[in-house]
């Protein structure tokens, strides 16, 4: 049997947070690094394990996420540290990457109603991007230019309700954070972002030209959700 080893970690806001007041502008004390281990195909990912690095990190409780041989910690506090030689040094065996900052940032001073007080619950999703240079490149510029020249996509996620939503990359493979209202669910919030908003479809379905599964995920599987563990 192989040994437990943890495979994927995100630095990123705790399971709930206080949203705070939502800021006129973005600054790099809003955002925290992701750190993404992994490890060989067919070793597993030991709960006790991860749960116990966490403790010992002070780490917030609820905050570490994992799909198959993934495993994520997300956490948003200033007294938290847990530098990437840290991890390098505490599990040898992974293959580490650093998604330093997002390249994409939605939050509600886009919204009329730029409210965000109260606690959150962030999603967690990952997928690839094409292999394909000016395809990457294709996408990440649909994102700079998003917000002015797609304004839909920001007033759908306004109209769902969505706090938060952050797109880091390291080469191809995004992480998507996406936060939301505690006690909703994003089955529930989701819809809203289309309801009389066509050109959010329009957004969606160019969107999936971009993007793919990562390895181990099954045909036509594009974002995968990294569940919370306790």
């Amino acid at each position: 049997m192989s040994k437990p080893v943890f495979l994927l970690f995100c630095l990123l806001p705790p399971l709930f947070l206080s949203c705070g007041e939502v800021k006129k502008e973005i600054t790099t004390k809003d955002v925290f690094p992701v750190i993404e281990l992994i490890a060989p195909a067919g070793d597993s990912i030991a709960t006790t394990t991860l749960l116990a690095f966490s403790k010992t990190h002070d780490l917030p409780a609820g905050s570490v996420y994992r799909w198959k041989n993934h495993a994520v910690i997300y956490t948003m506090s200033n007294q938290t540290e847990l530098p990437e030689e840290t991890v390098k040094t505490a599990f040898p065996g992974a293959d580490v990457k650093l998604y330093e900052t997002p390249f994409y940032h939605f939050n509600r001073r886009l919204c009329k109603d730029a409210t965000g007080a109260g606690e959150c619950e962030n999603i967690l999703l990952t997928a690839s991007l094409v292999a394909d240079t000016v395809l990457q490149n294709e996408y990440l510029n649909y994102h700079k230019i998003q917000f002015k020249e797609w304004p839909e996509v920001s007033a759908g996620f306004c109209n769902a309700d969505f706090r938060h939503l952050l797109v880091y990359r390291n080469q191809r493979q995004l992480m998507l954070i996406i936060s939301i209202p505690k006690g909703k669910t994003l089955d529930e919030l989701n819809p809203r972002t289309t309801e009389n908003n066509p050109r959010m479809d329009d957004w969606n379905k160019l969107m999936t030209k971009y993007q793919e599964g990562i390895p181990g995920t099954a045909p036509g599987e594009t974002w995968v959700f990294l569940k919370p563990i306790n």
